[in-house]
């Protein structure tokens, strides 16, 4: 195992917005006009599809949006992060309350997640048994290459790492479970989109264009590199692309049974994971530990 720099990687975590602003709830009255209105205007569609419902994708939306790390969030942040109108936020978060999906603190005015959403995660992670299969596998990993080793799937634009491990030796990247990074530029996220099909790739690729116009032009680099890389390798990789001084490298693969594809992905300060020690020791090391899941997954033959 290679002695990692412990410094750098511990500064990374999601960070929060700092904006704080207190916001009134509407009666109920208010709520039901409002929302007939506006799922009235939007005719219950989302690109033309009449089986879309907006009005239900935008309360989970104010769901995903608060972030591993995440206390407390207000109506402000709430509406910035998933670019909705104020108003809409707080019907929205008026119903969530109610529901017990949120909680409203009423010195703040802020929102916290409620109680209710501890039993949709426990009953997902429950039935989520690759991450039983995966732990020990991806523990050695840890051990063997002295970096971070997280289990992943794409939720929006982003990678949900569910599963994480460390060496018990250093101290590194501050993101575990439930943590987000982003789909383009980090060696998960592009492993994930390298071993989408094409169209799938495609439309994915046309929502991180428009999402930051001026930063496109550098992501889409990266993920076609990061494509070929995949089609010789099985690999991708990401070298300093979301944070400078971090390197790491992943592996996209099918666990079956009706889940969506995942990824596990090895990361680690740059200088103790040069390019040449990625892709000529730990790449094997990666690729192997993937194999091994996906054998005690049934997904990979014995000898395969």
């Amino acid at each position: 195992m290679r002695a990692p720099h412990a410094g750098i990687l511990n500064r990374i975590s999601e960070q929060p917005d700092d904006t704080s602003v207190t916001s009134s709830e509407p009666g109920e009255a208010d709520l039901d006009a409002a929302t007939l209105t506006e799922d009235t205007q939007s005719g219950g569609q989302e690109g033309g599809d009449r089986h879309f419902v907006t009005a239900l994708a935008r309360g989970l939306e104010v769901l995903a949006c608060f972030r591993s790390g995440d206390s407390f969030l207000s109506n402000h942040e709430i509406a910035t992060r998933c670019a909705l109108p104020r108003s809409t936020v707080t019907r929205l978060a008026y119903t969530l309350t109610k529901l017990g999906y949120l909680h409203l603190v009423p010195e703040t005015g802020q929102y916290r997640l409620g109680t209710a959403t501890i039993g949709l995660g426990s009953a997902m992670l429950v039935n989520l048994d690759v991450r039983e299969v995966a732990r020990p596998l991806m523990q050695s990993l840890a051990h063997a290459t002295g970096g971070v080793v997280a289990l992943a799937t794409r939720d929006g634009l982003s990678m949900l790492y569910f599963e994480c491990c460390r060496s018990d030796a250093i101290v590194t990247l501050s993101l575990g479970t439930g943590s987000r990074i982003p789909l383009g530029t980090s060696a998960a996220g592009r492993a994930c989109l390298a071993g989408s099909e094409a169209g799938a790739r495609a439309e994915l690729m046309e929502r991180l264009r428009a999402l930051d116009e001026a930063a496109w032009p550098k992501m889409r680099r990266g993920i076609e590199a990061a494509v070929s890389e995949h089609a010789l390798t099985g690999c991708t990789q990401s070298l300093g692309d979301w944070v400078r001084e971090v390197h790491g490298i992943a592996m996209p693969f099918n666990p079956g049974r009706g889940l969506p594809m995942m990824t596990i992905s090895v990361a680690g300060a740059a200088q103790d994971f040069p390019r040449e020690h990625m892709e000529n020791t730990v790449r094997a090391q990666l690729v192997e530990t993937v194999r091994q899941v996906e054998r005690c997954l049934g997904q990979r033959g014995p000898g395969e």
